[in-house]
């Protein structure tokens, strides 16, 4: 694993648990004074491509991370914490 975070991207089809993810997402990079530009993804071709079967997802460096529910933000915290 790299530890230097190139790209980040939450992905999903709108609904409000991925838009919340992308505020979280937001917020902790926000706070960890880290300035990256969170990618919102909708094209269900790239969830397929990435093997996401189910939203809200987050994915660094295009590697999931995270499918399928709303983590908290101390979680997206550890998560991004480990490729720092």
């Amino acid at each position: 694993m790299s530890n230097k975070i190139e790209s980040v991207e939450v992905l999903g089809s709108g609904c409000p648990k991925c838009h919340k993810l992308l505020e979280i997402t937001n917020e902790v990079l926000s706070q960890l004074g880290l300035d990256i530009k969170v990618i919102y993804v909708t094209e269900i071709d790239r969830m397929i491509a990435m093997g996401i079967m189910s939203t809200p997802a987050l994915a660094i460096n295009s590697r999931p991370v995270l499918s399928g529910r709303l983590p908290s933000s101390e979680e997206v915290r550890e998560i991004i914490s480990k490729y720092l």
